[in-house]
C-alpha cells in the first residue's frame, strides 16, 4: 500500500471510528459463532497421520489380536504383601468391579489368572484364587509361590518382592469419542477413590493408554482454562505499566481477546478439534495480536509526546506502521502455516489456527483498534520522551561500538551453532507431561515398583495355519523370548511358549522336568485345544494367538526408554531374528511406544521441508516489500540466526531434544521477522524519503520504533514463557525455546542489524 492510500485509509478510520468498529465487530461475531461447533479430542492416535507406517502396523496388530488399549490399576499396601489374604480379597473386588467399566473387554489380575494343574490324568484350569472367602496364610503362600514362578505373572501382575500388583483392563472405546474415554476414566477413578478411602494404607495408581488419552485432554483443557487468563493479566499489566493508559489497555485486551477467541471460532467452523498442541494457539495469537497493537499505540503516543493532537498522532501511527504490520502479519502467518507440513495432525491444526488468528489480529489491529483509540481518551505521556532518550542512547552506542559488536555477535552465533550437533532425539511419551501430572506419577510408580509401561509387540509368524504348534516354531519363539529377557531395557516378556510349557508340565503330573515345549506338533495342538476349551469367557487366548493359529503375539515391557535406546533395541532384535530364523519371521515391533519413539524424527524431517518453504516465502515477501536486494539479503541474517542461538544455548544445558524441536523454528520464524521488518522499514524510509545518511537512518530507526519493539518483544517473551508453564511438556518446551528465540532476535536486531547496515551501506556515511 503506497503512502497516499495509506494516508487516505488512516484518515477514514480515525474520522469514522464508529462505522469501522461496527463492521469489524460484525465480522468478529460471525467468526465467534463457530465456537458452538468446537470439539475436543483426547485420542492419542490423533498425533499420527493415516499413512504413518507405525500407526498402520499398530492397527494391523489390533485387528489381528485384541485391542492393546488398556487401563491398569497398580496397587501397593504399606503394611503387607499383595499376596496376603486381605490384599487378595481386595484384588478380587477390584477385578470384579473392573468388568463393569465401560467398554472393558477383558480383565487380568492375580486372582483370576488361569492356572493349570494336574488332577490325575486330567488338566484342571481355574482361577489362581478360586475363592477369597476361605483364604488363609497357607493358601496365600501357595499363591505367592505359584505367581513368582510363573513368567506371565512375575514382573507383570506381581512384583518380584510380591508387594505390588496390577489389575489390567483391556478396553475398546469408540474412536474419536471424548465422552467414551471420560466415562472410562470416571469409572476407574471411582474405584480408586473408594479403595483408598476404605483402605488408607493402600496406594492405587492408574496408568495405561486410556489414562494417557485423558492426560492429553486434561492438558489441553488446562492450557485453555489457565494460561490464557494469565496471558491477559500479563498483557494488561505490562501495557498499563508502560503507557499509564487504562482505556487504551482495555482496548488492547479487547482486540487481542477477540483475535484469540476468533481463531477458536475458525476451528469450530472448519471442524478442527482442540488438542493439547492446538490449545496453545490462543497464547500464540494473543502475543501476535498484542505486538500489532503495541506498535500502533506506542507510535501514536510517541507522536503525541512530540506535540501532535490525538487524531493526527493516530493517523501518523497508522501511516508508518501499516506496511510493516501487514508484512509482519503475513510472514507470521506463513511461518505458523508451515506447521501444516507436520506429520502430526494436532500441529497442523495449531498452524492453521495460529495463522488464521494472526490474520484476524492484523485485520482488527487495522480497524477495530485504531477506531477504539479514536473514541477513548488517549492523553500524552512524557514517559515516551524519556524512552526516546533511552533509544537515542542505545543508537549512539551501537554506532560507536559497531566494529566491536559485529564480530562479537557473529562469534556468539558461530559458538551457538557449534553446540547444536550434540543434541539427539530422545522422545518418551510418559515425559510429555509435567512431573505433577497424575499419569506421569502413576507411570513412574509402575516402572519403579512393578513393570514397564512402554510395550513392544512382535507378531511372530509361522509358515502355515496351525503352525504355532510346530516344535520348531515354538523353539524359535522360546529362544527369542529368552534372548529378549536378557536385554538391559527389558522388564518383562509375555510369550505363548510360557503357556504351552506350563500346560505340558501340568499334563505330565506337574513334573517340573516337563516344563518345556512338547515333543510333537500334534501333542502341542491337542494341549492348546484342551486348554482353550477350559478357559472362561473373556479370558481366552485371542490376545496372544491369531484366528488361524499361524502367528502369536509376543509382548515386551520396557523400562523408561527414549528414542535412542528404542532404536538400539530394535536394531538388535532385527539382527537376532535375521540370524536365527527364516526371513518371514523378521518382523518390526509395533505398539504405542514405537509410534511415539519415532514421532519426533518423522516430524523433524517433515518440518525441515515446511520451514524451508516458509523461509523462502518470507524472504520473497521481504524482497518485494523492501524493494532492495541488498536490504533483503541483510535481513536474512537476523531472521535465520535467532533460532540457532536459542537452540545452541539450550544445548549447553541439555543434550537431547524431542518432538517439540520440530515446531520451534516454524513457530518462531514468522514472529522474529517483526523486529527486523520494523527496523528495516524505518531505516529505508529515512534513507529514501527523508534523505538521511546511514548513521542518522539508524538513529531514526531506534527513535521511531525501538521502544515499541522492546515493549512488544517483552510481551512476546512473557507470553511464551507463560506457555512454558504448560503441564504438556511439548507446549512448555516450545514456549521456552520460542521465548529464547524472540529474546535473541531482539538482541540481534538491536546489536547486529545496525552494524550490518552500516557495513554494507557506506554511501554518504559520516565518519
Amino acid at each position: 500500500m503506497d503512502s497516499t492510500r495509506a494516508a487516505a485509509y488512516s484518515h477514514f478510520v480515525v474520522h469514522h471510528p464508529w462505522m469501522v468498529a461496527f463492521l469489524s465487530i460484525g465480522l468478529s461475531v460471525f467468526l465467534l459463532s463457530g465456537l458452538r461447533n468446537l470439539g475436543f479430542t483426547n485420542e492419542y492416535r490423533y498425533f499420527f497421520t493415516e499413512d504413518n507406517p507405525y500407526l498402520k502396523a499398530f492397527e494391523q496388530l489390533e485387528r489381528t489380536y485384541s485391542s492393546p488399549d488398556n487401563v491398569m490399576f497398580v496397587v501397593q499396601s504399606t503394611q503387607e504383601k499383595a499376596t496376603s489374604p486381605k490384599m487378595l480379597k481386595l484384588i478380587d473386588e477390584i477385578t470384579t468391579a473392573s468388568w463393569q467399566i465401560p467398554y472393558s473387554t477383558r480383565v487380568d489380575s492375580l486372582t483370576n489368572f488361569q492356572n493349570t494343574r494336574a488332577f490325575g490324568d486330567d488338566l484342571v484350569v481355574s482361577d489362581l484364587v478360586p475363592s477369597v472367602d476361605s483364604l488363609d496364610s497357607n493358601i496365600s503362600l501357595e499363591v505367592e509361590t505359584i505367581a513368582l514362578s510363573e513368567p506371565l505373572l512375575k514382573n507383570r501382575l506381581l512384583s518380584s518382592d510380591a508387594r505390588t500388583t496390577a489389575i489390567n483392563i483391556h478396553i475398546r472405546p469408540p474412536p474419536d469419542d471424548v465422552n467414551a474415554t471420560l466415562s472410562i476414566v470416571s469409572a476407574v477413578r471411582a474405584i480408586q477413590d473408594r479403595v483408598e478411602k476404605e483402605h488408607p494404607e493402600v496406594r492405587v495408581e492408574l496408568t495405561g493408554m486410556a489414562m494417557l488419552a485423558n492426560a492429553f485432554f486434561s492438558a489441553g483443557q488446562h492450557d485453555i482454562r489457565t494460561l490464557t487468563p494469565v496471558m491477559f493479566l500479563i498483557i494488561g499489566g505490562v501495557l498499563l505499566l508502560v503507557t499509564m493508559q487504562i482505556f487504551a489497555t482495555l482496548g488492547t485486551l479487547l482486540v487481542v481477546g477477540i483475535s484469540a477467541v476468533s481463531a477458536l471460532g475458525v476451528a469450530g467452523w472448519i471442524g478442527i478439534p482442540m488438542s493439547p498442541p492446538s490449545s496453545g494457539a490462543s497464547v500464540i495469537i494473543l502475543t501476535v495480536a498484542v505486538a500489532d497493537c503495541v506498535h500502533i499505540l506506542v507510535s501514536a503516543m510517541v507522536a503525541q509526546s512530540k506535540g501532535l493532537e490525538k487524531r493526527d498522532a493516530l493517523i501518523e501511527s497508522l501511516k508508518i506502521n501499516m506496511r510493516p504490520i501487514f508484512l509482519t502479519s503475513v510472514t507470521t502467518a506463513i511461518g505458523l502455516a508451515s506447521l501444516n507440513f507436520s506429520d502430526a495432525p494436532p500441529y497442523r491444526d495449531l498452524g492453521t489456527l495460529a495463522a488464521s488468528g494472526a490474520l484476524v489480529a492484523w485485520f482488527l489491529s487495522m480497524t477495530l483498534f485504531p477506531a477504539l483509540l479514536s473514541i477513548i481518551p488517549l492523553k500524552p505521556n512524557q514517559l515516551f520522551a524519556k524512552q526516546g532518550f533511552a533509544m537515542a542512547w542505545l543508537a549512539e552506542n551501537v554506532i560507536r561500538y559497531r566494529k566491536v559488536l559485529l564480530p562479537s555477535m557473529l562469534f556468539i552465533i558461530v559458538g551457538a551453532s557449534a553446540m547444536i550437533p550434540r543434541l539427539v532425539f530422545n522422545d518418551r511419551f510418559v515425559e510429555y507431561f509435567d512431573e505433577e501430572v497424575d499419569f506421569r506419577i502413576a507411570s513412574q510408580f509402575t516402572v519403579d515398583n512393578l513393570t514397564g509401561v512402554y510395550l513392544l509387540n512382535f507378531s511372530i509368524k509361522s509358515d502355515e495355519a496351525g503352525g504355532i504348534s510346530d516344535p520348531e516354531y515354538l523353539a524359535y519363539l522360546d529362544k527369542f523370548s529368552s534372548w529378549l529377557r536378557q536385554q538391559p531395557e527389558v522388564l518383562h516378556v509375555a510369550s505363548y511358549t510360557d503357556v504351552i510349557k506350563r500346560i505340558n508340565r501340568s499334563m505330565n503330573g506337574d513334573d517340573k522336568q516337563f516344563y518345556r515345549i512338547p515333543d510333537s506338533r500334534d501333542l502341542a495342538a491337542q494341549y492348546l485345544l484342551l486348554y482353550e476349551m477350559s478357559l472362561p469367557y473373556g479370558l481366552d487366548l485371542n490376545d496372544q494367538i491369531n484366528i488361524d493359529k499361524s502367528a502369536t503375539r509376543l509382548v515386551v515391557a520396557l523400562e523408561n526408554v527414549g528414542t535412542q535406546e528404542m532404536k538400539a533395541l530394535r536394531s538388535r532384535t532385527t539382527n537376532w531374528m535375521s540370524s536365527n530364523g527364516p526371513a518371514y519371521r523378521v518382523v518390526e515391533p509395533s505398539g504405542q511406544a514405537v509410534m511415539f519413539t519415532y514421532i519426533g524424527e518423522r516430524n523433524f524431517q517433515a518440518m525441515m521441508k515446511g520451514t524451508f518453504y516458509a523461509f523462502l516465502l518470507i524472504s520473497l515477501c521481504l524482497f518485494i516489500t523492501l524493494r532492495s536486494l541488498r536490504l533483503g539479503i541483510i535481513s536474512l541474517i537476523p531472521n535465520i540466526t535467532p533460532p540457532i542461538v536459542a537452540i545452541g544455548v539450550f544445548a549447553i544445558f541439555n543434550d537431547y531434544v524431542g518432538l517439540w524441536t520440530s515446531f520451534v523454528v516454524a513457530t518462531a520464524i514468522g514472529l522474529i521477522v517483526d523486529a527486523t521488518v520494523h527496523m528495516l522499514s524505518k531505516y529505508q524510509h529515512a534513507r529514501m524519503n527523508l534523505q538521511y545518511d546511514p548513521l542518522n537512518s539508524v538513529r531514526y530507526s531506534f527513535s521511531t520504533v525501538g521502544a515499541a519493539l522492546a515493549i512488544a518483544s517483552v510481551i512476546l517473551i512473557l507470553g511464551f514463557l507463560v506457555l512454558s508453564t504448560s503441564p504438556f511438556f511439548i507446549n512448555a518446551m516450545t514456549g521456552l525455546i520460542v521465548a529464547m528465540t524472540i529474546a535473541a532476535a531482539l538482541v540481534l536486531d538491536f546489536l547486529l542489524l545496525p552494524p550490518l547496515l552500516l557495513l554494507f551501506d557506506k554511501a554518504s556515511m559520516e565518519t
